[in-house]
């Protein structure tokens, strides 16, 4: 015959175990509120592709009455991947003011852009005013110092400083790139053909 009711040891309560308890509960839900505020307050990297994608369109840009800043750029390009830093903490400081435009030079729908405005390296940087049109440029890496600089002279409407400024670009090995008239494309970074 079975046992109809299996014997039950009665358990005690230790006072120790209770306070073990509370502390392990307090300290998960601090660890808990730590992390999602942690969380809601990581800065995302910037990447080139996420300043392109948040970039003002050229021709909006140009027509809305604020002062610009147009980048060329490529995103295998280490000169401007090393400007990416600076170049999203200029943005957070002067996107209120002046338009941020970002061109990809691998993209056969800038060409025309990229030859009115001399691209020959990357990264390139053209300022316009607010009536959309072209006061200066800076070729190359550059000291956020000097971007600042330009910048602040350009909402102001003043001669840039550092206008026409040339610093450290990154070279193309892709060879050389002509457009169909035989000229040498922008895209080949200066880089004459060869004959």
């Amino acid at each position: 015959m079975a046992d109809p009711t299996p014997s039950q040891t009665p358990q005690t309560s230790n006072p120790g175990d209770s306070l073990r308890n509370g502390i392990i509960a307090v300290v998960a839900v601090v660890l808990t509120v730590l992390v999602f505020f942690g969380l809601r307050v990581q800065t995302t990297v910037p990447t080139l592709g996420s300043m392109a994608e948040a970039a003002v369109p050229l021709e909006v840009a140009l027509a809305n009455g604020k002062p610009s800043l147009v980048e060329f750029y490529a995103d295998w390009c280490g000169s401007c991947q090393a400007m990416v830093p600076a170049m999203a903490e200029i943005e957070d400081n002067y996107g209120d003011r002046v338009n941020f435009v970002m061109l990809n030079v691998d993209n056969d729908k800038w060409l025309p852009e990229m030859g009115a405005y001399d691209v020959d390296g990357i990264p390139h940087f053209e300022f316009f005013n607010a009536s959309g049109q072209t006061v200066a440029s800076t070729l190359g890496e550059q000291p956020q110092s000097v971007m600042a600089a330009n910048l602040n002279a350009l909402i102001d409407q003043a001669p840039l400083p550092y206008a026409e400024a040339k610093g450290e670009m990154s070279n193309s090995d892709r060879g050389f790139n002509t457009t169909t008239l035989g000229q040498t494309d922008p895209r080949s970074h200066g880089a004459q053909v060869k004959s």
